[in-house]
């Protein structure tokens, strides 16, 4: 009788810890979906004005931001881990990146990191061969900016590709 009940005891932990798990990637899953909702808009509206597909735009502020729920995004609504650079003359804060205590720009609110991302690339120039990229290029896109040093991590490319194709973000570059 005793080891009957601690297999059953051992059964339900064991299936409330599937249950957790399961809940924590829904949790997540809904909080990226929630993000893609609200800056959908401001993503397709730069768009339409910068020519950086939306789906692109979207995929950078969830990994970079972690969903909105990052230290940057929290504390400077910086959605897209833009350093300060020389030419920034507007508000900062500092944050342990690659180094630390690296200059990070700081934002009013979330729509003007927004802005000020498609105002990078596009004023830069070690991403203007982006811009002869089709629109829904979302790979070639993903793979220019990795290759164009706008992140350090080997795996950026894929992770863009990997949100982009799982969340069907591509639904915006129309």
């Amino acid at each position: 009788m005793k080891k009957i009940l601690l297999i059953i005891i051992i059964f339900t932990s064991s299936c409330s810890s599937f249950k957790t798990i399961s809940n924590v990637k829904n949790t997540v899953e809904e909080k990226i979906n929630l993000y893609v909702n609200k800056y959908a808009p401001s993503a397709t509206k730069n768009m339409r004005f910068f020519k950086i597909p939306a789906s692109i735009t979207l995929a950078q502020g969830i990994l970079e931001s972690g969903y909105g729920e990052g230290t940057l995004a929290k504390n400077a609504n910086n959605h897209f881990g833009i350093k300060c650079h020389k030419d920034w003359k507007g508000k900062t804060i500092t944050h342990d990146d690659d180094e630390k205590g690296e200059c990070f720009r700081s934002y009013k609110n979330p729509l003007r990191s927004y802005r000020d991302h498609s105002l990078f690339l596009v004023n830069r120039d070690r991403y203007s061969k982006l811009f002869k990229l089709k629109r829904k290029d979302y790979k070639g896109w993903a793979t220019g900016l990795k290759a164009a040093g706008y992140a350090t991590d080997p795996k950026y490319a894929d992770k863009l590709i990997s949100l982009i194709e799982r969340f069907n973000l591509t639904r915006f570059d129309k």
